[in-house]
């Protein structure tokens, strides 16, 4: 008769470390799982004599570092690293101990947290468990490294420390992105190179020739990034939407319209179809070239194709219009984006806003900024400073202070370009008590202050005669090591 009762314990034992379990994924799921409570949760489930499964915890792991940012937490892999603490401790309470997966899910997290000097700690403890690294294993790891900027001791690791056929493609993207996100598309090239003497699993791929491409384009070496692409097409690696995207760019950034036309036919011609980001690289390229016929030419073209505009693309158009002082035609465009399924977003309306300030329509400005409002659309640090100093131009201080009211209301805190307007409109006016106090508040909120703003002040006080508060201004300069120029 015992042996039913010890079932019937370890059964109950074991269901109710699975029900807190299921109490964490409820609460991950509905968002009200707080750290504190995961904690508790996790430690009365590590307790228990009879433990979930490694590959339950496993589960869990990933549930929460794949988790959204909440209100009650905003990092999950940070809490899913916390949580592995304590359960390391009380490994005897496990009926396995943590396996390749559960290391495997904690260095990424380590990358994913930003957190990378702890990638290395679980990789070493990983070896001393004598559990044999994978290939995922090594990427999580590099990706630490190449956080700290330690991508060389990757690739050592990769030459000399682990068997040549275990890295595989996404291990070395790891390292050609590192090289390329810092300045030294060379180094990825080389390695890049090597990839494709080792052939079979190393060989890259098309998405690491466009790594390299693209790092080469914003180093600004053209000549690179095309040795680079046509050698890919050589080595049989055929060119995608992305490859052939980032070649356009590099093109309309040079200026090299008709170059880029050509990239785009023979991109056609090999059976990729231009998507909208290619047509936006185009429509920029036109645009800051002043060729207004062919940027509504793309555009109908995009129309035709049934490639819909994006806000980028259309921010790009609306930018180019206002600056050709085409306000008419930028509204028409701006009111037309709605239309299309663009909603304006909080960019749109700078663009705008901007350009009716530089006109000085203070009207349309301000109609613009009441249906950004309606539109619930939250107006940022430049759509404020655009405001402020519209109105401070035209000597109109008190709504431009109103501006500025709303905006600390809005929970913004004034910059220093915020600063700079209202001092400089205060000592255009010659209310330099004013002026002083913002300069005041400025300094005790530690607003950043250059000798922009204390050359304001000092022809403020200068054009006044006060030139008591001009040497002071001065000296306060020396002092702080603020060079005031001639």
């Amino acid at each position: 008769m015992s042996r039913p009762r010890l079932r019937s314990s370890s059964s109950s034992v074991s269901s109710y470390a699975n029900d807190l379990l299921s109490e964490l994924h409820d609460r991950l799921g509905s968002g009200t799982l707080r750290p504190e409570l995961a904690h508790q949760l996790f430690d009365k489930m590590l307790r228990q004599p009879v433990p979930v499964t490694a590959r339950a915890l496993n589960g869990l792991f990933v549930a929460i570092a794949r988790a959204p940012p909440s209100a009650t937490f905003n990092n999950g892999p940070a809490l899913s690293i916390a949580l592995f603490g304590p359960m390391a401790q009380a490994r005897r309470s496990w009926a396995r101990p943590p396996d390749i997966y559960t290391n495997n899910i904690l260095i990424e997290c380590c990358h994913r947290a930003r957190c990378p000097d702890l990638g290395p700690a679980f990789f070493g403890h990983l070896l001393k468990t004598g559990i044999t690294a994978d290939a995922v294993t090594f990427s999580s790891l590099f990706k630490c490294l190449c956080d700290m900027r330690r991508t060389e001791e990757a690739l050592d690791i990769v030459l000399h420390k682990i068997p040549d056929d275990l890295p595989d493609v996404i291990c070395y993207s790891v390292m050609l992105k590192s090289f390329c996100d810092n300045g030294r598309s060379h180094h990825a090239l080389d390695l890049l190179r090597m990839m494709a003497k080792k052939g079979a699993d190393h060989s890259p791929d098309v998405s690491s020739y466009s790594m390299v491409i693209d790092g080469f384009l914003k180093e600004g070496e053209m000549s690179k990034a095309l040795d680079v692409f046509h050698e890919m097409i050589r080595q049989g690696v055929a060119p995608n939407v992305v490859t052939y995207s980032s070649i356009i760019d590099g093109h309309c950034k040079a200026g090299a319209m008709d170059k880029a036309e050509g990239v785009l036919r023979q991109m056609v011609d090999n059976g990729v179809r231009p998507n909208v980001v290619t047509y936006t690289c185009l429509i920029h390229g036109y645009s800051i070239s002043g060729q207004s016929e062919e940027v509504i030419r793309l555009l109908e073209e995009m129309r035709t194709q049934g490639i819909i505009h994006n806000n980028f693309t259309c921010n790009s158009v609306l930018d180019y219009l206002c600056k050709l002082g085409r306000i008419k035609e930028a509204a028409e465009l701006f009111c037309s984006m709605a239309e299309k399924g663009h909603k304006p977003n909080v960019i749109s309306y700078a663009i705008l806003l901007n350009a009716y300030a530089t006109e000085g329509s203070l009207v349309d400005m301000a109609d613009l900024f009441e249906r950004m409002v309606g539109d619930r659309v939250v107006p940022d640090h430049h759509v404020f400073n655009i405001m402020i100093d519209a109105y401070a131009k035209c000597g109109k201080m008190d709504v431009a202070m109103l501006f500025f009211k709303d905006m600390l209301q809005q929970g913004l805190n004034p910059n220093k370009v915020t600063y700079l307007i209202l001092i400089s409109a205060f000592c255009r006016m010659g209310r330099m008590d004013d002026a002083m106090d913002k300069f005041s508040e400025m300094i005790d909120m530690g607003v950043p202050h250059d000798r922009n703003v204390y050359r304001c002040m000092i022809q403020g006080y200068f054009r006044q005669g006060d030139l008591v508060k001009v040497k002071e201004l001065i000296t306060k300069m020396k002092i702080k090591g603020i060079t005031h120029g001639p």
